[in-house]
């Protein structure tokens, strides 16, 4: 093992929080700039002259004496903040376009394309927002789609299980069972459960891997600039194997994750932190840099189905003399597979192209569900 480098530690630190810094400071400056911005007192006026009378005066729903229909399980009311404002205003607009059924919904939704403009539609989802009164919880706008390895931003209610193979040398793989819970406004529990498995000279072995316990809290965030920063700080107790790649000491993992949307559906994400193990001499500190940049594409106006091509770029350093900077880059697909879109899927190659040696290429994928927007079973036809 290497000799501890304290001054390097430090700068390093120093050098990545300025860079982090210096990046979210330009990014916050763009503006999501809109064509026409909506027109809230319009958009009172049609819902007035409509959906008032099924979804009453305050968005909370017509009183049922009133209306002809049993409300379903999935019947919405606007002035829950932690069910509306985790939306995008496009699914609210796919809904209110295309009716109940095109988000796997229910059929007393009827559909107003036909019937509404879309100046119209955009003024009554503004009018419509107005009925969360809690302006403190981040947009879904700002809910980018999750890359494979560089954590977002965004507080989930997320349930991931994400494998990695390798695609060469020794065959194994790590299947990683995630659940993230959001609470509150601004923060979210994650919860990191891995299963490792492996060829070691002809025998297969496996075991759990080192658990990942961390709490993320938004510490700023903006629909209008498209930004969004959250803090989080996880503790890795030493549960995995260590002949499995487990770490055999207790690790603090300290992070930044900063996310920037842009008007043309591109976004990029940045993540950055350090491991430090309770005891060093065991295994190295090291700080790592983590970048997507992605794209969104949907058709029917950003109204349809989610593809999500995307890169990352990953470092990795050891904090001890002589070590050097390993660089991974990593292409991958997120797509978005149920109707509703509460079940995505995503795939990736993560190479080396640094300090190659005995570092092997894996393919990566993973299946989420987004929790929030039903159960498992539902929003498939």
């Amino acid at each position: 093992m290497g000799r501890h480098n304290t001054a390097a530690t430090r700068a390093w630190i120093i050098f990545t929080l300025a860079l982090l810094a210096a990046n979210s400071a330009a990014l916050i400056g763009q503006t999501l700039k809109v064509t026409r911005p909506p027109d809230i007192k319009n958009g009172k006026v049609v819902y007035n002259g409509g959906c008032i009378a099924c979804h009453g005066s305050e968005g909370k729903g017509a009183p049922e004496t009133s209306t002809v229909f049993k409300r379903p399980d999935t019947w919405p009311d606007f002035t829950k903040c932690d069910q509306t404002t985790p939306e995008a205003d496009s699914a609210w607009k796919a809904v209110i376009v295309h009716g109940g059924p095109s988000r796997a919904l229910s059929p007393i939704m009827p559909s107003f394309g036909d019937l509404l403009s879309n100046d119209q539609i955009d003024d009554v989802v503004a009018y419509m927002r107005g009925f969360c009164r809690n302006r403190h919880w981040p947009r879904g706008e700002l809910n980018l789609p999750r890359a494979i390895v560089t954590e977002k931003a965004f507080p989930e209610n997320e349930l991931v299980i994400s494998t990695a193979v390798n695609a060469s040398g020794a065959p194994g793989l790590t299947t990683d069972f995630i659940h993230e819970q959001s609470f509150g406004t601004k923060s979210q529990l994650e919860v990191d459960v891995p299963w490792v498995y492996q060829d070691q000279n002809h025998s297969y072995n496996s075991n759990i891997g080192d658990m990942t316990i961390g709490w993320k809290t938004v510490m700023f965030s903006s629909l209008r600039t498209g930004s969004i920063l959250s803090l989080q700080g996880s503790i890795l107790p030493p549960t995995g194997n260590t002949k499995l790649g487990g770490n055999g000491t207790t690790v603090f993992e300290p992070f930044a994750a900063f996310d920037q949307l842009f008007r043309t559906n591109t976004w990029v994400q940045f993540q950055m932190g350090a491991d430090l193990p309770v005891n060093p001499d065991i295994t190295p500190q090291h700080l790592f840099w983590h970048t997507a940049l992605g794209q969104t594409l949907s058709p029917d106006h950003r109204l349809g189905r989610q593809f999500s091509p995307m890169v990352e770029f990953l470092a990795t350093r050891d904090l001890i003399d002589g070590a050097k900077t390993d660089w991974d880059v990593m292409p991958e697909m997120q797509v978005t597979v149920s109707r509703r879109q509460h079940i995505r899927a995503a795939i990736g190659v993560r190479t080396p192209f640094t300090d190659t040696a005995g570092r092997t290429p894996q393919v990566s994928f993973y299946v989420l569900w987004d929790r929030a927007d039903g159960k498992l079973w539902e929003g498939w036809k």
